[in-house]
């Protein structure tokens, strides 16, 4: 990897402008759309319809992120998207099991709520996570 640092940089900015724009979506569609907020039963009906947009959150953003840092490199090439990618994709597998599974918090899952209920969204927000320096490395030639 040319740029460790820089990669983790743009990694990390863009891990938390996903997360505060899933959570602002929700906020948005209790307050404004008048959805049925989180209680003891489920995370509700607010944070349910965004689960669909969740890939779209992250193939853009992380597109975008991924470009940021291809475009800082000396040499952006293939190799090094696909290194980035799998990179990122695989602190995000082992950083979402702490924050969102064994660390508890007002919002954490079960396992079975994260990675089999929330399917096929977890799956594809990977991918799109993985995707995102790819994309971002073929924008640098449009």
């Amino acid at each position: 990897m040319q740029n460790f640092g820089m990669s983790m940089l743009w990694y990390w900015v863009c891990y938390i402008v996903v997360t505060c724009v899933g959570i602002l979506h929700t906020i948005f569609n209790i307050f404004v759309l008048k959805m049925k907020p989180m209680d003891e039963h489920s995370m509700g009906e607010g944070y349910e319809k965004t689960k669909p947009w969740h890939p779209l959150y992250n193939i853009i953003l992380f597109s975008l992120f991924g470009w940021l840092y291809m475009r800082g490199l000396a040499d952006p090439t293939l190799k090094e998207a696909l290194i980035t990618g799998a990179i990122w994709a695989g602190i995000t597998i082992v950083f979402d099991v702490f924050a969102w599974v064994i660390i508890k918090h007002p919002w954490s899952l079960t396992f079975k709520e994260f990675y089999v209920d929330y399917q096929p969204w977890i799956t594809l927000i990977y991918l799109a996570i993985f995707a995102g320096p790819l994309v971002g490395y073929w924008c640098l030639g449009l």
